[in-house]
């Protein structure tokens, strides 16, 4: 199985469901590269985080955060700040399968918020608002891949 769909998707998937839950192994949709697939769909949204830095943008040391006031983007710097707690609960109740909820979740947010804002724009305190938040966003995707032993890809 490992050399079929890889390490990445075997361990995503197993980790996905609750200890309790019947389990199911969909070969088919562990090997698709579409958003289906969630593992696929987790390591896409940290590449795509990655390609708006390999432009030669660095994440911001700076920024200001009270210029972000979209909807789509309150929600990701939400969600980003629920990483603690979530690992935090996912510790605590044995249940990595909350963390790769969470992931799931938290690509989502960040695909939505990708598809329907401009990161960088003319307002230059806004688009460093904006690289801060997308930075934030790719560090939590990265230890979440990497507390489920999951790689996280700058490119795919």
């Amino acid at each position: 199985l490992l050399d079929w769909v890889g390490r990445d998707a075997v361990r995503f998937f197993l980790l996905s469901r609750r200890a309790d839950a019947d389990f199911v192994f969909d070969v088919d949709l562990a090997r698709a590269q579409t958003e289906e697939n969630p593992v696929y769909y987790v390591q896409y949204a940290h590449a795509r985080v990655c390609s708006v830095f390999a432009q030669g943008h660095e994440p911001p040391r700076e920024f200001r955060l009270e210029l972000l006031t979209g909807e789509k983007e309150l929600t990701l710097a939400r969600m980003v700040g629920e990483y603690p707690e979530t690992v935090a609960a996912a510790a605590s109740e044995l249940a990595p399968h909350a963390i790769a909820f969470y992931l799931r979740e938290l690509a989502a947010q960040f695909h939505s918020y990708y598809n329907a804002e401009r990161i960088l724009v003319e307002d230059a305190a806004l688009g460093t608002a904006r690289l801060a938040l997308c930075a934030a966003g790719r560090q939590t995707l990265a230890n979440g891949l990497s507390l489920l032993g999951v790689s996280a890809p700058e490119k795919i």
